[in-house]
């Protein structure tokens, strides 16, 4: 980093200013695109999806707890898998702290695996989780959904994935859902998002983008990220002190 152009301070200020006017058109185009988002029609849903939770069998209408919308997030954690996805886990290690304000704007928030109840309360657990996370096994709900695939998926080496048909990779992946409830209990299906469409909900990201490395990632986040209770701290200093004597 010692290598980046070394300025003096008003050339600096005239620097930022040009990037201000860039962050400014961003932010606007930022509103445009969210409005056009807030546009897209409806799908009302003609199936009535179930879930295992902590309060027993509940509907997919019984998941807006009393409200008019919904956010789903689609936690990859299979029905044989150990733990949760590392991905999953760090946008859900954002979760909690927005949630009294969504709570309080109408908004329902849950994320849905296909792990049994059990598995998903013990790594939530595990995690320090609060958010509400239920089970869709036994239900065609991921399926549906494009975020979990079968066997024949697999056999056949291709999926629907992100509104395209890709090459299968593995049987669970991550998205992130919307959904409304009218007034007369019917449930639309608003908007879902995909592939890197989740990283809207990781403010690490935002943080890390002030800084002079950014993200700083080798490939994608899988070169660095981990569960947050797998950091080694010890390498972290060491790898901060090599840093500063680079």
């Amino acid at each position: 980093m010692e290598s980046h152009r070394i300025v003096s301070k008003d050339e600096w200020l005239a620097a930022r200013k040009a990037l201000l006017a860039d962050e400014k058109a961003f932010t606007h185009a930022r509103d445009a695109l969210v409005a056009k988002r807030q546009a897209l029609p409806w799908v009302k849903l003609d199936r009535t999806y179930t879930f295992d939770t902590p309060d027993g069998r509940r509907t997919l209408a019984d998941l807006f707890d009393g409200r008019s919308q919904l956010i789903v997030y689609h936690f990859m954690l299979g029905p044989d898998w150990d733990e949760g996805c590392t991905g999953c886990s760090f946008v859900s290690d954002h979760i909690d702290g927005a949630l009294p304000h969504l709570l309080h704007h109408d908004v329902s928030y849950v994320a849905v695996s296909r792990a049994p109840l059990a598995k998903i309360d013990a790594f939530r657990t595990r995690m320090g989780w609060r958010f509400p996370w239920v089970s869709s096994n036994g239900s065609d709900f991921n399926f549906d959904f494009h975020v979990s695939f079968s066997d024949a998926d697999k056999a056949r080496g291709k999926v629907d994935y992100n509104y395209e048909e890709r090459d299968y990779m593995i049987d669970e992946l991550p998205g992130v859902s919307a959904f409304y409830r009218g007034d007369d209990g019917a449930v639309y299906h608003t908007y879902s998002t995909y592939a890197r469409g989740g990283e809207m909900l990781i403010g690490t990201y935002a943080l890390l983008e002030l800084t002079a490395k950014g993200r700083n990632e080798a490939g994608d986040m899988r070169e660095w990220m981990r569960h947050h209770d797998r950091y080694d701290e010890t390498a972290q200093h060491a790898c901060c002190a090599h840093d500063r004597h680079e």
